[in-house]
């Protein structure tokens, strides 16, 4: 992990979107001090679809009815 300073990260965003693209993870650092970390973005494995409890779960016709 290499750490790198703001005003590098902005010069050079482009090339260090390439190497997380290859997978490297950046520190960015203001003044030294570590404030964000680049990493490639991971798509969610389970990815939910719609209406895929439909017919599992029952809503009471009084759900919503106050509570005596």
């Amino acid at each position: 992990m290499q750490q790198i300073n703001i005003h590098e990260a902005k010069t050079h965003l482009s090339r260090l979107i390439e190497r997380i693209l290859e997978g490297e993870e950046i520190v960015i650092a203001r003044h030294g001090k570590p404030v964000a970390c680049l990493v490639p973005f991971k798509k969610r494995m389970n990815e939910r679809i719609a209406g895929g409890l439909k017919g599992k779960i029952k809503i009471a016709d009084d759900f919503d009815a106050p509570i005596i």
